[in-house]
C-alpha cells in the first residue's frame, strides 16, 4: 500500500462539520460495550459539551440499552438483532413515563450503518470487529467526524477509508493511537523518526512459547491492567491486538512499518511515544483508563476537564520497558507482514483471528493454535492483487473465505486432539 499525501489522523487539522456554540450531537455505536458505556459516563458528566442523539448495540443487553436511551433522551435506538425488538419496545414503554416521547427503533444488520449516517456532529464507533466497517464508511460519507475505536474497520478496509476520509475527519480513540495523535501535535510529520507503540504484555508476559501451551480461557481473560471485552482481552493475550495497532498506526499516520516499534510496558501508564529526528521522545501518559482517549475523540481540539484519573506524583512508582519476545508472541511480526501485503490480506488476518478466538473460547482450539491457524490461513491466502481497486465485496469475500478456512483447520485440530 502506498503512502497517502497526508496522514488520516493529523492533530494539526480540525474537521468541524457542524460549527456551533451548543453541545456536540453525538451518535454512539456499540453503546452497551466497554467503550460505549464509558463514553456515556463521560457524556453524562459533561452535558454542556455533548448530547447523544442515537445509540446502537447488538441487542444482547436490552435492559442496559433501555436505561441508556432514557437517561440520554436519544431520538433513535438501533439494534442488530431483530428478534429482540418486541422486548426492546416493551422495555422502553415501561421505562418512559406518560407523555414522554419514545425513541425511534431501528433493527437489522444495517441498523448501525443507518444511524452512523444520521444527523449529528460526531460518530463514536465502538463496535468490536470488522462489522464496524460499513458504519465507518457511512459516517465518513455523510461528512461526520469519526471518533474511531473500531480498529478493525480501518484495518480491513484501509484503502476504502482513505478514499472517503477528509483531512482531520478521523480522531483515533484507541489509547495507543490517541497517545500518538497527541504526541504528534508537537512536530510535523517530517520531524518524526519513529512511532513507539506500548504493550502491557498481557497476562502471559515473560512466558515462553512452551509455557503457553496449556493456558486456559480464564488465564487469557485475566488481563493485568485493562478491563475490556472478551475478544479484545484474548487478542491482548496473543498480542494480535498489538499487531492490529501496528497496521492501524501505519494507516493513520502514514509511517512505514520499519519505523513503528512495539515495546512492552507492564504498567500501561505510557500509552505510546513519538521519537523525533532531533533525538527527543514525547510520551503520553495517564493511569489506565479509556475515558481519556474517548474524551480526545469526542472533544478534539478541546480537552474535556477531569475526563480521566491523574497520577499522584508525590508517590514513588516504577515504569518499566522491555523488548517484545517475538518467538513467544509472533502475532506482531505476522501483522507487519500482512500490512505490507495490503489488499485483502489484513481482512483475512482479522477474520481468521476472530474465528480462532471464538474456537479457543469454546474449547475447540488451544491457545497456541490461534496464531498457528491464523498464520496458515494468511499463507494460503497469498497476495491477490486488488491494487487500488479494493471494494467492499472484495473485503467480504476475503473474510468469508478466511472464516471458512479457519473453521476447517480448527475442526481438523480438534479431531486430531480427540484421536491423540
Amino acid at each position: 500500500m502506498t503512502d497517502a499525501p497526508a496522514p488520516l489522523a493529523d492533530p494539526h487539522l480540525v474537521y468541524d462539520p457542524v460549527a456551533g456554540d451548543g453541545p456536540k450531537d453525538v451518535v454512539i455505536l456499540g453503546s452497551t460495550g466497554s467503550i460505549g458505556t464509558q463514553a456515556i459516563d463521560l457524556v453524562l458528566r459533561n452535558p454542556d459539551r455533548f448530547r447523544v442523539t442515537a445509540l446502537s448495540a447488538n441487542g444482547g443487553r436490552v435492559a442496559l440499552l433501555t436505561e441508556q436511551a432514557h437517561r440520554l433522551r436519544v431520538r433513535t435506538v438501533a439494534v442488530a438483532r431483530e428478534d429482540v425488538v418486541p422486548e426492546l419496545r416493551e422495555a422502553l414503554s415501561a421505562r418512559y413515563g406518560a407523555g414522554e416521547p419514545l425513541p425511534e427503533v431501528l433493527a437489522g444488520p444495517d441498523a448501525a450503518t443507518r444511524v452512523a449516517a444520521s444527523d449529528c456532529h460526531t460518530v463514536l464507533n465502538g463496535i468490536t470487529g470488522s462489522i464496524g466497517l460499513a458504519p465507518t464508511l457511512a459516517a465518513l460519507e455523510a461528512g461526520r467526524t469519526l471518533a474511531l475505536a473500531n480498529k478493525e474497520s480501518l484495518i480491513v478496509g484501509g484503502p476504502l477509508v482513505k478514499a472517503l476520509a477528509k483531512p482531520g475527519q478521523i480522531i483515533p480513540v484507541d489509547s495507543e493511537h490517541a497517545a500518538l495523535f497527541q504526541a504528534l501535535a508537537a512536530g510535523t510529520r517530517a520531524d518524526v523518526r519513529k512511532l513507539v507503540v506500548t504493550a502491557s504484555g498481557g497476562p502471559f508476559r515473560g512466558r515462553t512459547r512452551q509455557e503457553l501451551a496449556a493456558v486456559t480461557v480464564e488465564d487469557a481473560l485475566a488481563h493485568p491492567t485493562w478491563a475490556m471485552g472478551p475478544v479484545i482481552t484474548i487478542n491482548s493475550a496473543t498480542l494480535v491486538n498489538k499487531g492490529l495497532e501496528v497496521i492501524e498506526a501505519h494507516l493513520l499516520y502514514d509511517i512505514p512499518f520499519d519505523r513503528i516499534e512495539v515495546v512492552v510496558h507492564p504498567q500501561s501508564y505510557v500509552h505510546s511515544m513519538v521519537e523525533f529526528t532531533d533525538g527527543s521522545t514525547l510520551a503520553q501518559a495517564t493511569p489506565p483508563d479509556m475515558r481519556g482517549p474517548i474524551a480526545i475523540g469526542l472533544g478534539w481540539p478541546e480537552r474535556v476537564p477531569d475526563a480521566a484519573p491523574v497520577f499522584d506524583w508525590s508517590k514513588a512508582s516504577t515504569w518499566e520497558f522491555f523488548p517484545l519476545d517475538d518467538e513467544a508472541f509472533p502475532a506482531v511480526n505476522l501483522a507487519r507482514h500482512v500490512g505490507e501485503l495490503a489488499g485483502t490480506a489484513p481482512a483475512v488476518f482479522n477474520a481468521a483471528n476472530e474465528e480462532c478466538v471464538e474456537a479457543f473460547r469454546t474449547g475447540a482450539l488451544p491457545f497456541l493454535g490461534i496464531i498457528d491457524t491464523v498464520t496458515r490461513v494468511v499463507e494460503e491466502h497469498g497476495t491477490p492483487d486488488t491494487g487500488t481497486s479494493l471494494t467492499v465485496p472484495d473485503v467480504l469475500e476475503a473474510e468469508n473465505w478466511a472464516r471458512a478456512r479457519a473453521r476447517e483447520l480448527t475442526a481438523r485440530t480438534a479431531s486430531a486432539e480427540a484421536r491423540a
